[in-house]
Formats: C-alpha cells, structure tokens, sequence
C-alpha cells in the first residue's frame, strides 16, 4: 500500500491533472482558534504519522524491556550499526555539499531508513537467508527511529512555547498514571492523546514526537491472568491504521514530485540532492556495515552464529531505503526552500530505489547460497 501510494503520487503529480494534485494536498481544514487549520499535507506528516510513530513506541518500548534491547550484550551490534548508519550519510552529505550554502540544512535527511520497504525487499528477495537477519534488522530499525524522533525534536522545533510544552508533559504524566493504575477505558486514553497531540504541536516540538512519548508510556508485561500486555494489545488494533491508512496517505500527500525534464535536470544539478543520494546508498552502506564491524572488533558483541558478513552486506545496503521518515526531515529541513524540497524528494525516490535494487542483487546472492547450504546440510 505505501509503494502503491507513492506509484499513485507521482502519477497524479505528473499527469494533466496535476493542479488537482496541488489543490488536494493544500487544502486547509482544522479549527483556526486552535492553530489547528493545516492543509491535508501537514496534517498527514503532523498528524497521520504521530499514529506511525505512537506504534514505534510501541515496538522500542519492547524492545528495551522484553525484547532484544534488554541485554545490552545482545543489542551492542545493531546498536552500533544503527549510530553509524545515522551519524555516517549526515557527514557524507555535509562533504558532498559543503561548497554550497543553504545546502547544509539537508543534513539529516539522509540519516532515517524505512523499515516497511526494507522488510518488504527482505521478505520477497530474501526468504532464504537466516531468521537472525530479520531480527538484526528489525533491532537496527527501532533504533533508527528513536535516532530519528530524537533528531525531529533537537534539531527541528522552533519558537519553543513552555507552556504548551509543560502541559504536554502533564497530559503524559496522566497517561502514565492510568497505565500504572490499570485504567484501560478508551474513553480516557484516546481523548487525552488527542490533547497531548495537540499541546506538543502548540508548543513547537514536532507533533510526532508526542506519538512515540505515548507509546513509550505503554506498560509492556502483562499481568497474571492479562492474555496480553496493553502495549501488545494496541499495537495489534493501531498497526492497520498506521500501515494502511497513516502511512500510505502520508506517501500519497508528500511523494509527489514532478519528473520533467527540467525538474530532473534541476534536481541533477542540485548539490543537496547529490547529497541525500550519496547519504543514502554509500553513507548507510559505510555506516551500518562499518558500525557492526567496529562493535564485533572491539567489543564482546558476537554477529549471531547463522549470519555473514556477507548478510550484513544486504543489511546495510537495505538501511539505504529512506523514503517515509526521510521525506518528513526532507520537508523540515527545506520547508523555505519549495524548489530545493522537491529536488530532495526526487533524490529520496532515486536513492531508495539504487538501494532497493542494489539490496535484492545480493540478498538474492546470498539467500541461494544458504538455500545450498542447508541442502548440502540435508544431504
């Protein structure tokens, strides 16, 4: 559904009824005395992605407790990879485009990689390769995007309103107090995280940021006689929304970008775009792989007895799929700038794509050599 989103996005840009397509996404609805009046392209990255995010928090706040990031031995490799593969694209970017000006405030837009394509070219390309990649890149990917939230709350929130802010944490603080009290009447939760969302957005801090505290928030072990935990249970129930209605209507608002000639030849010769392109399939190629490496060397981190290097190769070359996150920094970063955004998404697709292909070459390489191997096991 996000592919066919983002297919459907482009199409409708390029098409004879493109003015369609701009009236759309910039049609504003909201009450104004709540400073709530967006268009359907703000509401979509402000609001429809706070759900995408609230699940995130979700998935971490497992994580850390029950699941993979518990044990700091076991998290040191994805952990590590997943730093460097954020740390390493935002320095290729700042090198690639360091003699332009105004181009450095692209940074982060290479930093974010989006799980869902990832998994998707992991599970149609690589059904063979071991469990343990799936599990690496699952942990790598949660930390991404708490990398991800933490760079959207520091980097991108201006004229910080604290009492918007504090009231906020107070909505949360109430949230908290509920999980703790074993309160689970929707008829509390879902009007209060309308209110929190709604204050974090007041305040300056992006609104996403209130989906992922919430989640976070979550109480994640059930309790005697609870078949499961309240994280569990609305991360099965909000999981549709995000991925079938959250996400996808995000791709649909914000991915489409116009692929003249002249606004491929424009984004061609845009620096910032060179940047995102090189962030996003040499930066996460180095970062990830590289992150990994320095964790196994130098460390008592272990890669897991099934997996390559070779496997991780496919891994990295898969954090090289940005899009969903990376579109939202995308419009952050260059929300001034219309004409250097739409360069910026174009070399999101392109790179996404490089990735993706460059990715199935060798998960499909590596997925018939383990379909061998246990052939030969089996023999």
């Amino acid at each position: 559904m996000l592919l066919g989103a983002a297919v459907v996005a482009l199409l409708w840009a390029n098409s004879p009824w493109s003015g369609a397509y701009e009236t759309v996404r910039t049609t504003t609805i909201g009450p104004a005395p709540l400073n709530l009046d967006l268009d359907l392209q703000h509401w979509a990255a402000d609001g429809l992605l706070a759900i995408f995010f609230f699940v995130a928090g979700l998935e971490l706040k497992r994580e850390l407790v029950v699941g993979t990031l518990r044990r700091p031995a076991d998290a040191a490799l994805p952990v590590a990879a997943a730093v460097c593969g954020m740390v390493v694209p935002a320095l290729v970017y700042l090198a690639v485009t360091r003699a332009q000006d105004g181009s450095g405030a692209g940074w982060a837009v290479p930093t974010p990689t989006d799980i869902a394509f990832a998994l998707a070219v992991l599970a149609v390309v690589g059904s063979n390769l071991p469990s343990a990649v799936r599990a690496f890149l699952l942990t790598l990917a949660v930390v991404d995007d708490l990398g991800a939230i933490l760079v959207i709350a520091v980097f991108f929130t201006d004229d910080l309103r604290l009492w918007a802010l504090a009231a906020a944490i107070a909505g949360l603080a109430v949230y908290a107090l509920a999980q703790r009290r074993r309160v689970t009447s929707a008829w509390l939760y879902v009007p209060l995280a309308a209110v929190v969302w709604a204050l974090v957005h007041k305040s300056g801090v992006h609104a996403t940021v209130a989906g992922v505290a919430l989640g976070l928030l979550t109480r994640v072990r059930p309790d005697p006689g609870e078949d499961s935990s309240p994280a569990e249970t609305l991360e099965h129930r909000v999981r549709p929304l995000s991925a079938g209605v959250a996400v996808p209507a995000f791709a649909l608002l914000s991915a489409g970008v116009a692929l003249s000639g002249d606004a491929l030849a424009g984004a061609a010769q845009d620096i910032a775009a060179a940047g995102v392109v090189a962030g996003l399939v040499l930066g996460k190629l180095a970062g990830v792989l590289g992150g990994a490496w320095l964790a196994a060397r130098f460390t008592h981190a272990e890669l897991h007895p099934d997996v390559t290097w070779g496997d991780m190769t496919a891994v990295a070359l898969l954090a090289g799929i940005g899009f969903t996150v990376a579109l939202l920094i995308a419009e952050l970063a260059f929300a001034g700038d219309p004409e250097r955004l739409e360069n910026a998404k174009a070399a999101i697709l392109a790179a996404s794509v490089v990735a993706s292909a460059a990715a199935a070459v060798v998960l499909r390489r590596r997925s018939r050599r383990h379909a061998e191997a246990e052939a030969a096991a089996a023999a």
